[in-house]
């Protein structure tokens, strides 16, 4: 037993199959949908520390922080309900059409909810950059909104679903190192059109989105669907012939018969929404709701939201703080692959408890520099150079923490949890939750710097104890364990056991007979 009463990585069956080039290719590209998540989540606070877009779009915060005086508050100059709406609308869009995304990816396919995800976000980028006014821009906004609600609820799950047991985390993972590569793509281009003379800069960053939508959306089309989804609508053959391509072997047999019974057990629910929330489903039910809910509450899309205004509210200059975004970006990339290395062999609960632990101890030093500095009146003098130094610093190493644990193994263990029967609604929730916090905390940040000052790290820092004790308490090991035996990581988890049983279960015999 792992310790926390998780079970051990080496419960249920081991199947045959190789690590193939299709499996690779159908992985990589599904996994470029955190392409546009990502690119929105680096483009949007560079773009709203840039001088022209706020003097064209939000002319009152332009006026407050070209006039502010050296006695001024530092903690407030961004307080504009308005300018959080601009990057928080596309939140509240995407929590809306993660909802509807499960009937699409249940009735039509993990592909064509990917592909339309990914032609709602090119379409929102195109509004964007050609934007003239303010409702232009959050029009463009909720339809980027749109896209990431697609994309989100559907690629995490395909990619659990093609990828072999053994390579399950990493592949799963590509997706968010996808993120880290839209993050730091939009930051690197934020730095330079940010210098572009006659102030448009910004809409090349806006309306280069364009260009991780398409490269999306096209990709999606030489792509199959995943065997379980196949399965789901009663395309027996296909689904068999393509597990064995995957695969790489043509006795898929104990595989392919586990996939078909799972799915004619998915088949007997009516209403994934209505039995999702029965006792039996209660562990996968927390875990949706929860895992999301404390990915927010570590803080990290605050940095990455707001990275450039957050250094540039601390006193360092323009161009500083774009370029301190892009290093941080640099950091989220390099310790994502460091997850890829790592969650096979070392498992899900390692990470996410070192990550907790060293984000932590990161936003304590935070805490601590911006206090001295900055205190309670927000008004921190003459800034030196082992000032900047030490946030860079302590910041880097809060998002690499963040991004071997928390980042990716929030979208992985959700989508690696759930049977297939409730799968489609149970991602909806965990993106809805997700996006839910995302909103809120995107539109709540800058009020929340006002008022809190440096105690807004301190909450942060709370926050992530209090969900470093719940995964040691309750999440048991998932590693190599194949996505459709899951529920035995449940049965024997000394807490979980409870609630879980496999008395509706369809008895073997019948089961082979139907498959």
């Amino acid at each position: 037993m792992a310790v926390g009463g998780g079970i051990s990585s080496g419960a249920g069956k081991r199947y045959d199959g190789n690590f193939t080039s299709k499996v690779f290719f159908a992985c990589s590209v599904a996994a470029s949908g955190g392409l546009i998540f990502g690119y929105d989540l680096g483009i949007s606070g560079g773009v709203t520390s840039m001088d022209p877009f706020l003097e064209k779009f939000f002319p009152n915060v332009y006026r407050k922080e070209v006039s502010v005086q050296p006695s001024d508050d530092q903690y407030c100059k961004f307080d504009s309900q308005i300018l959080t709406l601009f990057t928080s609308s596309l939140y509240l869009a995407a929590l809306l059409s993660s909802m509807t995304a499960s009937r699409i990816t249940r009735g039509l396919g993990r592909k064509k909810t990917m592909m339309f995800g990914g032609l709602l976000f090119t379409i929102g980028a195109i509004l964007n950059g050609f934007a003239r006014n303010v409702p232009m821009l959050i029009i463009g906004r909720v339809l980027l909104g749109f896209g990431i609600g697609f994309a989100n609820q559907s690629v995490p799950i395909y990619l659990s679903e093609i990828a072999p047991f053994k390579y399950r985390g990493a592949l799963n993972i590509m997706f968010q190192l996808s993120i880290t590569i839209g993050i730091l793509v939009a930051n690197l281009l934020n730095y330079f059109t940010a210098k572009i003379e006659g102030g448009w800069g910004w809409r090349v960053s806006l309306g280069g989105a364009v260009v991780p939508g398409l490269i999306f959306s096209i990709g999606c089309l030489f792509l199959s669907d995943s065997p379980n989804s196949l399965l789901e609508r009663n395309k027996l053959v296909e689904a068999k012939d393509l597990l064995r391509k995957i695969r790489g072997i043509e006795n898929v047999d104990e595989e392919f018969k586990d996939l078909a019974k799972a799915s004619e057990a998915a088949k007997l629910v009516q209403s994934p929404w209505r039995d999702i929330v029965s006792r039996k489903y209660r562990p996968q039910l927390t875990f949706a709701i929860l895992i999301p809910l404390f990915q927010q509450l570590t803080g990290m899309n605050v940095f990455v939201f707001y990275a450039p205004v957050l250094f540039k509210s601390m006193g360092f200059g323009n161009n500083a703080s774009l370029m301190s975004a892009l290093i941080t970006s640099i950091v989220n990339f390099c310790a994502t692959l460091v997850s890829i290395a790592t969650v096979d062999k070392y498992g899900r609960r390692t990470l996410f408890l070192s990550g907790g632990l060293q984000m932590f101890l990161c936003q304590l030093v935070m805490t601590i520099s911006i206090a001295s500095k900055f205190g309670t009146s927000g008004n921190p003098g003459q800034l030196p150079l082992w000032f900047s130094v030490v946030v860079v610093v302590a910041m880097c190493f809060y998002i690499a923490g963040f991004a071997y644990s928390w980042g990716p193994l929030g979208w992985l263990v959700p989508s690696e949890i759930f049977p297939l029967e409730i799968r489609p609604a149970a991602q909806s929730i965990t993106v809805a939750v997700n996006m839910i916090f995302t909103f809120a905390i995107a539109q709540v940040f800058t009020a929340m710097l006002c008022n809190l000052k440096f105690g807004l790290f301190i909450f942060f820092a709370f926050c992530v104890v209090g969900m470093s004790i719940f995964i040691y308490k309750l999440l048991p090991e998932t590693k190599g364990v194949p996505i459709e035996e899951m529920f035995i990581v449940w049965k024997n988890h000394p807490y979980w056991g409870k609630y879980v049983n496999d008395d509706n279960a369809i008895p073997s015999h019948e089961m082979d007979e139907k498959v």
